[in-house]
């Protein structure tokens, strides 16, 4: 049976699974205000302090749910009212200090809050600025930096603790990668949902010439081990998706198609980045603006394969399910919007499924099998790499590929820093925000080192073990791929 990993997680679920409920009932809006109480029943509390705290943060994740602050653009939101467990001082003195003569620590505090009571350092928490200047100066490190989880995860640095300490998200440096939402252990991060948009759209497309497909990412096969791929499929259908497509498809796509942008461009621009990765390709965009002529100019593979059915139904709609946060950003992109309609975490699936009463063992199998090999490990760090390759040895292409694979935005940060100086051992960067690659998104349901594991038996699976073979009777030359 399905586990999640913690208790956030569940309480998440939940939340998701009520509104998806009274959305398919056609109730919400008369009924939304309930949620809380029926979460949280009481007279004591789940996890937190009392049980009216504890409603009140559940009514605000179900403003999330719902699709959250509508004026913010960023797909990633604090709950003030949970973000209040963390320790609120980040540095601290520890017994090490030896009340030196030298108090380097003093003199590197640039606001004076560095204090001494019997020859020992103590830090006014009231001036400190948390700039860790008095702790890199310490020759004893006796000051210890106990960093907010969601800070710690945050490669991109968007995220600073205000005046009331609670965390607050720079969008100008979000990458909407979704890190902070996985690593924040009082779940105070959530990320918007479409969830409502979702069943709405299903809900009209019986009385519409409307035709929604699921477009799901390779990366499922890791998360619902307890069923076989092809009852998920089934149940994904009887959710009221006209059919369900691998993403995969749209990897062989993109494969094919930036191995020859490739083999074009390599000469001039000395070295090019994948696209695939839509918080990789923002964070570029942010930290090395410099370098955006060096992304991929093809579009990724969900947006592939959503420009693929839409070619193909002038009727459809496209709904995107995988375990990435940083698609709803880019479903959104100017390059891109109209591809892909909305976007589903496995986390908010398997909340449908369940507010539909459907038990995923209980179904029948219906078929899945439209990408290859190739596409399906496109889900772990190195597939990108792997399928490029692939190309380039199966249709004899002459030019030289030296990959350099960044597992996680610290790695990349790294590579893009070496290519900003002309330094890059290599000639193309495949790069993933999250670590371990799609598979560690953080809208997956669990994550682990055998979700790799479970992707490659998954690709070995595929009928088409060949990306040529896969796209055989598609006329891609006729399909745009540009960002």
């Amino acid at each position: 049976m399905r586990k999640f990993e913690n208790d956030v997680q569940v309480i998440k679920y939940e939340v998701l699974k009520e509104v998806a409920k009274l959305a398919m009932e056609g109730t919400l809006e008369e009924k939304y205000h309930t949620i809380p109480e029926k979460i949280s029943p009481g007279p004591k509390p789940r996890t937190r302090c009392c049980v009216y705290k504890e409603r009140a943060i559940i009514e605000e994740r179900v403003k999330i749910a719902r699709g959250g602050d509508k004026e913010n653009k960023n797909n990633i939101e604090i709950i003030s009212i949970a973000c209040d467990e963390c320790s609120i001082n980040r540095y601290t003195v520890t017994e090490a200090c030896r009340g030196c003569l030298a108090k380097w620590c003093h003199e590197a505090c640039p606001v004076d809050a560095i204090y001494y009571v019997g020859h020992k350092a103590y830090i006014n928490n009231n001036k400190c600025i948390e700039c860790g200047r008095c702790k890199d100066v310490c020759p004893y490190n006796a000051i210890s930096d106990v960093m907010r989880p969601c800070r710690k995860a945050c490669e991109a640095d968007a995220l600073y603790i205000d005046n009331d300490k609670k965390a607050v998200i720079d969008n100008e440096k979000c990458v909407q990668c979704g890190a902070c939402v996985y690593k924040c252990p009082f779940g105070a991060i959530m990320d918007k949902a479409y969830i409502v948009d979702v069943i709405n759209l299903l809900k009209e497309s019986k009385s519409r010439d409307t035709n929604v497909y699921a477009v799901i990412a390779p990366a499922i096969s890791s998360q619902f081990t307890y069923v076989k791929i092809g009852q998920l499929v089934k149940g994904i259908k009887l959710l009221g998706f006209h059919d369900v497509i691998e993403v995969a498809l749209g990897a062989d796509i993109v494969a094919h198609h930036e191995t020859k942008e490739f083999a074009e461009e390599i000469e001039e621009k000395k070295f090019i980045t994948s696209s695939c990765c839509p918080a990789f390709v923002s964070y570029i965009e942010k930290k090395f603006p410099e370098l955006g002529e060096n992304i991929s100019g093809t579009v990724s593979p969900m947006i592939a394969v959503s420009r693929l059915i839409k070619n193909m139904d002038k009727n459809a709609k496209v709904v995107f399910i995988g375990p990435c946060t940083a698609k709803k950003m880019e479903i959104n992109r100017d390059d891109v919007k109209g591809s892909t309609d909305y976007v589903l975490t496995f986390e908010e699936l398997t909340a449908m499924i369940d507010a539909a009463g459907i038990d995923l063992r209980e179904c029948e199998e219906d078929p899945l099998d439209n990408a290859s090999f190739f596409g399906r490990i496109f889900a772990r760090t190195g597939g990108l790499t792997e399928a490029i390759k692939h190309v380039i040895e199966d249709e004899k292409i002459d030019v030289e590929f030296k990959p350099v694979i960044c597992d996680g935005l610290a790695e990349c940060s790294k590579a893009l820093k070496i290519a900003k100086v002309n330094r890059l051992n290599g000639n193309f960067i495949e790069g993933m925000a999250c670590t371990g690659g799609c598979i560690g998104g953080a809208a997956s349901i669990h994550h682990g080192r055998k979700d790799r594991n479970e992707v490659d038996k998954y690709g070995k699976s595929a009928i088409e073990k060949n990306i040529k073979d896969s796209l055989r009777i598609l006329d891609i030359d006729k399909l745009d791929l540009d960002r």
